[in-house]
C-alpha cells in the first residue's frame, strides 16, 4: 500500500512538471505566412509556397539573377534550407523559427546566429 502511495505521488508530481516543458509546447507556425520576399539589411530570401525559394546578398556582390537555390520546409517552428550549390552538393541549414507574421519573420541556428527579416 505505502509503495502504490508513493509511486501515484510521484505521478501527480510529475505530470505538471512534464506539461509546462517546451516539448509539449513547441510553436507552430503557418508555411503559408512564409511565402514572399524577404529582406534583412542586404541579405534578400524568397520563398515560393511550393517549397522552393533563393536567397542573395547584395553586401557579396550578388544580383538576384545569380541566387542561390534552396528547398525549404516549415515543421512546427523548425525551418530547413537545403541549398543547392553550384557545384552540385547539397548544403542543409537548420533554423528556430521564433517569430512569423504577414510582415516579420525572426529566425535562429544553434550556433547563436539570429535573424530579423520585413516582408517586402
Amino acid at each position: 500500500m505505502r509503495h502504490s502511495f508513493r509511486l501515484i505521488l510521484l505521478i501527480a508530481v510529475l505530470i505538471p512538471l512534464c506539461c509546462g516543458c517546451d516539448w509539449f509546447h513547441k510553436p507552430k507556425f503557418d508555411e503559408a505566412l512564409l511565402a514572399g520576399y524577404w529582406v534583412e539589411g542586404t541579405v534578400h530570401e524568397y520563398y515560393n509556397a511550393n517549397g522552393t525559394g533563393y536567397t542573395w546578398d547584395t553586401a557579396d556582390d550578388v544580383t538576384e539573377e545569380e541566387a542561390q537555390p534552396f528547398t525549404w520546409t516549415l515543421e512546427g517552428s523548425t525551418l530547413t534550407q537545403n541549398h543547392k550549390m553550384a557545384m552540385g552538393g547539397i548544403v542543409p541549414k537548420t533554423y528556430t523559427v521564433t517569430k512569423l507574421t504577414t510582415s516579420i519573420l525572426m529566425y535562429h541556428d544553434d550556433f547563436g546566429t539570429f535573424h530579423s527579416f520585413i516582408k517586402q
